[in-house]
This record gives structure tokens, sequence and C-alpha cells, in this order.
């Protein structure tokens, strides 16, 4: 989960950070609310919670998911410290996940049983050496666990547990915060996912025990306060986040367990719901995600979609209730029920008239589709964005590509995390974080600019064209003096053009990575493409010299045998290629990929700056 890339705005950051500590502020203890719980989901919270299981069969159906996960789990050995890498990640996460479980079902049914096992779970954790603050997500995450739970079952503990628990909070979890925000350096200064999430985990922790350690908690509190709106102005102007979906759903789950801590004990969320760009966030993972369920898995992102329970926070928070209804519809079909997912239940809302394309600008990414609420549609993921952007792929021009229930081009998503120099000098020696292991150009072979920047020049949602133009020249800098790329939906229908200028001949590459059978036809000038009993044919126009051809994804290099398709396989290492025959100073390259049962769209070449 870490990454190198921020160290361009750290300086600038910790300045800003530094100035908002010698600020004087007033205690931000003082509206604090006395007595447990207080904690993310009030008592008037719960009595609302408990009529809508009875009254609404989605409420209760999660009831009776999270009963049963919690019921099973009971007879689980509490967990134990157990690194994988230099992680303790796992542990926290499944930590919480109990916690939450537990405490939430004992809220529910005011059972002994959840409050009991609960208690035990805290126990182990908080009797752990250390929560592995070297690797400060497992320290954060950990103290929001415990933070949860102790509020949540504080009336069933005893003092003396209450006191380890406690205990374990200051001295494992807010102690070695307190050490990281004096040093006025790393996470608090950062925008990436780790701001929030260290942010919210000490904060729930410390609002848990404030009134017993006022004096820590609101050192904490304060401090969180001031560094949290750092990553906060990511969301602006409209929600998209540049560490792809999967980094927007642990960012954000974070932000909605701070904001959720802060209202729910103090009254307040300091103006952060006011944020730039937050109200709208549950759009970018709406929009990201097409109709197989699968996301646009850019940067170090897999494509699998999970359950979001923050969706239900905003829908609450924002009034809006389109955020639920497309959660619930994900879970209706991949049951990745959270208990947030009960505890911060929404009904309502529905996603059918939503818009079917989308450009999120800061990230610069889009996306388009051909319905809602229909596996066979068509979706295309488009990216242009910041090579140099947290968990970054150098896949400026990326894109994926959806149609009649199969996804065609695939993004291979990130590789493991421990492989040597993931996140420093080694990182972009690795196939699928390099150039050529994403659905883009690659000239004479070269990455892209590893500082390269690609801005969406040109966007249309419809009704008449449905597409998107990035001017990718910035990535290619030193390679080409010019480059673009447009994508267009036209139906179900895909046309991707390229336009290259260099001031001395290059070789161009086409890359789209996919799982599908590929079949060359028209002495390369056609490739036909079939998966899961459906077909998709892609033709060249444009260059006239320009074929296809079947290349290996992840060839291994001449010296050592290249890790990433081994450490985590694809399902299929062909990818299709095009490139001209010689190398060339201008090329027009388009390509168009034609799923079965329609006939290709024929209509004159247009440069793209005449895309309109």
């Amino acid at each position: 989960m870490r990454s190198f890339f921020v160290i361009a705005v750290v300086v600038s950051l910790a300045a800003s950070f530094a100035r908002a500590q010698d600020a004087g502020d007033a205690d931000v203890l003082k509206s604090l609310r006395l007595g447990h719980p207080r904690l993310l989901v009030l008592d008037e919270d719960i009595a609302r919670l408990k009529r809508q299981i009875d009254e609404d069969p989605t409420a209760k159906a999660y009831f009776e998911h999270i009963k049963s996960v919690g019921d099973k789990l009971i007879a689980e050995p509490p967990s134990e410290r157990k690194l994988i890498g230099p992680r303790l990640l796992h542990v926290s996460r499944q930590v919480l996940g109990r916690v939450a479980t537990w405490g939430g079902l004992y809220r529910l049914t005011g059972d002994a049983k959840y409050a009991k096992r609960c208690r035990d779970e805290m126990l182990a954790a908080a009797a752990f050496e250390d929560w592995n603050p070297s690797h400060f997500l497992d320290t954060a995450e950990m103290s929001n666990a415990l933070g949860i739970g102790y509020d949540w079952v504080f009336a069933a503990l005893s003092d003396s547990e209450r006191r380890a628990i406690r205990t374990a909070i200051v001295e494992k979890g807010l102690k070695p915060g307190l050490k990281v925000y004096q040093s006025k350096s790393g996470w608090p200064t950062r925008t990436n996912n780790w701001n929030q999430v260290c942010n919210g985990g000490l904060t729930v922790g410390a609002l848990a025990i404030a009134d017993e350690e006022p004096g820590i908690a609101r050192q904490i509190v304060d401090y969180a306060r001031k560094s949290i709106p750092i990553a906060m102005k990511e969301y602006a102007p409209d929600g998209g986040i540049v560490e792809g979906p999967g980094y927007w759903s642990y960012a954000t789950n974070y932000t909605a367990f701070y904001l959720a801590a802060v209202q729910s004990a103090l009254a307040t969320d300091f103006g952060l719901r006011e944020s730039p760009g937050l109200a709208e966030a549950g759009m970018f993972r709406i929009h990201t995600i097409g109709p197989l369920n699968r996301t646009f898995n850019f940067a170090d992102a897999g494509d699998g979609v999970g359950g979001a329970e923050e969706m239900f926070y905003l829908a609450r928070a924002f009034d809006r209730p389109v955020y639920s209804a497309h959660e619930r519809a994900l879970l209706a079909t991949n049951r990745a029920i959270g208990p947030f997912h009960l505890l911060w239940f929404q009904s309502g809302g529905e996603t059918k008239d939503l818009p079917r394309a989308a450009h999120f600008r800061h990230v610069e990414v889009a996306t388009f589709r051909s319905a809602w609420n229909d596996a066979n549609a068509a979706f295309v993921g488009f990216k242009g964005g910041d090579n140099a952007a947290s968990h970054a792929n150098l896949d400026l021009g990326s894109f994926v590509y959806d149609a009649n229930g199969v996804r065609w081009a695939r993004d291979l998503g990130p590789d493991d995390y421990n492989l040597p120099g993931y996140f420093g000098k080694q990182r972009w020696t690795y196939y699928r974080l390099r150039t050529e292991g994403q659905n883009t150009l690659t000239i004479d072979g070269a990455n892209q600019n590893v500082k390269g920047k690609a801005k969406i020049v040109a966007f249309s949602g419809g009704p008449s064209r449905t597409f998107a133009v990035a001017d990718l020249s910035d990535g290619y800098a030193g390679q080409a003096t010019r480059v673009t790329r447009g994508v267009e939906l036209i139906g179900k229908q895909l046309l991707v053009q390229d336009e290259v200028e260099a001031d001395e001949p290059v070789e161009v590459v086409w890359h789209m990575h996919t799982d599908a059978k590929i079949e060359l036809a028209d002495e390369g000038r056609r490739a036909v493409l079939s998966q899961g009993g459906k077909r998709v044919t892609a033709h060249i126009g444009g260059a006239s010299g320009a074929k296809f051809e079947i290349a290996l994804a992840d060839p291994p290099p001449a010296a050592e045998p290249n890790p990433p398709m081994r450490a985590k396989a694809s399902r299929n290492s062909q990818k299709l290629v095009a490139r001209t025959q010689e190398k060339t100073k201008r090329l027009l390259l388009a390509i168009q990929l034609v799923p079965e049962g329609e006939e290709p769209v024929q209509r004159r070449i247009e440069l793209l700056k005449n895309w309109k």
C-alpha cells in the first residue's frame, strides 16, 4: 500500500501542515459526547436500523448474513501477530472486520456471546508486542478496530479489560502516531490514501478513550483534523482519486470512518463535508465499474469489485440515494456484505437514469457505456492522467473494453507488492507496470516518461457522439513531438485512433491485452478475438502498412526472468499488437473493434483535432 510517488509534493505540504500545527485553536474535545457508545453509530441509529430490519427485506437479509458470518467466526481462534513481508495489515483488517461484526451484533441483539468474543479479540490484539508502526497503515487500522470495539462493548467490559485495551490504544496506536505527526513529515503531509487511513484510524482510537485519556486524545484529534484536508483536496472537482478505483474505496472508507466518528462524538465535521468533490465521490465508483461488475482498474488495482460500505455513508451524508442503490445492486451479485453495509444501511434510489458518460477532470479518466443495468452493454474506460501519481503505472492512453458480456481489452493490474523494489528503483522493470504492459502505445520499445502527464482535451458524452481525446505528448517526451489518442464508442463498437509525429523515424507499437483467443486474417489487417462463445473483430484503418500480430505478454528478458506473470499469472499470455512495417515520422492509426452481430460503422477518418 506504500508509494514513493508523492515525494515531489511532500515539501510544500509539510510546510503547510507545520504552519497549521503552530496555529492556536480551541479545545477540540470541548463538545465530546460523554459515555458510550459515541462512535460512528449511535443508539438512535441502532433503533432506526432495527425498524428497517423489520420492514425492509434487504436490510433483513443483510442482518441475517452478518449474523451468520459472526456466528461462524466465534469458533475461530483470536487473531495472531503474523507479518506477511513487512506488513501486518491483513491481521489489522481481520481484527477490524471481526470487532465491527461482533460489536454491531451485540448492539443489535444484546446477546452477550458477541460482546465476549469481541472482548477476546481485542485483548489478543492488545497483547501484541506492537502494531507494526514501521508500516503505519497496520497501526492505524488496528487503532480503528480497537477504538470501535472499546466503544461499542464498553458496558460488557470489566475495569481491568478496559484498562488493557485502552493502554494498548495509547501505547501501540496513539503514541507512535504522535511521533509521526510531530516529525512534520510522512503520511500526515501526503495526498494519498495513507493520509485518510492513518488520520481516520487514529481519530477513532483517540475518540474512543478521549474522556479517560484526554491529553493524548486531544493532540491526536487536533493533528488529524489539520492533516486530513491535505488529502481531501484530491476529491476536487468531481470525486475521482488518481490512485484508481481500488484505492478510492480504501481512502473513502476511512474518510467515512473519520467523518462519522467526529460527527457522532464531537457533533462537528470541522467543515470537511464541504470539501469540493466529496459529495460527488460516489459517482467515481459508479462510473468506473462496467456492466460485468469489473472495474477500470488503472494504477495498482485489480478489476474485481468488492463491497464499499462508504457508499451508504455517502448516500446519507449527501442525500444521494443513487449511491446506495448502486451498492445494493452490486451486493445482490457479489455478496460482499460488510458490517457497515448493515449498520449504515440505506434504502431507495435507482441508477437507470444516470449519464452514460463521465469525465473525471483531476484524474483525467473518461468512461462510456451503451446502457445501464445491462450485462451485455458496451463499456470503455480511458485514461490520461499523471505517471508520477501515487500507485500509477506508465499507462497514459490505456483503455479497457467490455461488450456482449466479455471484457475484450483488460488491464493486467498490479503485481506482488513484496517484489524487490516494487515501490522503488526497480518499479519500472516489472512488466505489469511498464508501458508495454498497458493497452497503449510504445515508441521504439521505451517506457513513457515517468513524470509524464496527459490531459483529456476533448470530451463528448453524447447524444450525437461519445468520445474522448487525450494529448499524450508529455508522456512520450524525447520520443516524439506529438502523440494524441482518441477513443469513441459507436453503439457497441470501439474506435481507437492514434496520431504520432516525430522528428526522426520511430517504431510505434499498439498494445491490447486480452484473455481472448486471437486469430489473424487478411494478411494481418484483421484480427478475430473469441472468448466465451462470443467474438469481436478488430480492423486496421489509417496507416496502410500497419498489421496485427500476436505477441507474448510479459516476455522474459534476456538476463533475468521477469516475475510479474509468474507471481500473479494472467489468464492468457498473449496480447494483440499492431505495428507498421517500417519506422515513420508521421502515423495515423485507427483500430475499430466490432462485436459479433454488428456491421462495422463506415465513415471517413477525421483528424483528432476535428473531433467535436
